[in-house]
């Protein structure tokens, strides 16, 4: 098992959630933090739960570093408009998870090596930077020589989950479309995400 991935299903137990709602998830079958006392239960504060909030949200776009996580937060505070909302707008802006929303690769921590690789294209002009940030009516596709790899097929004809009305994608000629910033409602996250919390975390 590679070190990503260890990291991955660390993420899970820690925060005592299928984060991904994937199936290889360690967490479906032992629903505990990591540790001795593990199935041990205490009274979260307001701070606890403003940090689980913050800490989850930053864990599903791949695990984001806390300087850029609180970046985008700032963003999001200076645009017009509910804080949460804009801030999960930047988030699902961001060039690699446009590539995992269309299901072009399996996981979000695939999408931003997939992309720093170099196998994807904005308007036709290659990207490496996994945070940039997909306007409206941009296309996403892949490189030519990127269409027939494993990871890539083996995410498209994957039924765990579906490519959200927000996007549109042809997986025939390996293509996308960002159609518009998604509402935090339409945002298929598997577990629940609070991001009027991590506003509330950022704004003490």
């Amino acid at each position: 098992m590679s070190k990503r991935q260890e990291s991955k299903h660390k993420i899970d137990r820690r925060l005592g959630v299928n984060l991904w709602g994937r199936a290889k998830s360690p967490f479906n079958k032992r629903e505990t933090v990591p540790g001795q006392h593990g199935q041990r239960r205490f009274k979260v504060s307001n701070f606890g739960q403003q940090l689980m909030a913050k800490q989850k949200l930053k864990g599903y776009y791949g695990n984001i570093g806390e300087r850029q996580f609180h970046r985008y937060y700032v963003e999001a505070a200076r645009r017009r408009g509910d804080t949460g909302e804009r801030l999960v707008g930047l988030l699902e802006s961001r060039l690699d998870t446009v590539v995992y929303r269309l299901k072009f690769v399996p996981t979000v921590f695939a999408a931003r090596q997939f992309v720093s690789h170099g196998h994807v294209l904005v308007n036709g002009k290659r990207v490496t930077v996994a945070s940039y940030l997909v306007k409206p009516g941009d296309e996403v596709e892949l490189r030519q020589k990127s269409r027939e790899l494993p990871v890539v097929l083996e995410a498209i004809g994957s039924g765990e989950r579906d490519v959200p009305d927000y996007l549109e994608v042809d997986h025939k000629a390996m293509k996308g479309k960002y159609v518009r910033i998604p509402q935090f409602a339409e945002i298929p996250y598997p577990v629940q995400m609070e991001p009027n919390l991590v506003v509330e975390f950022y704004s003490r």
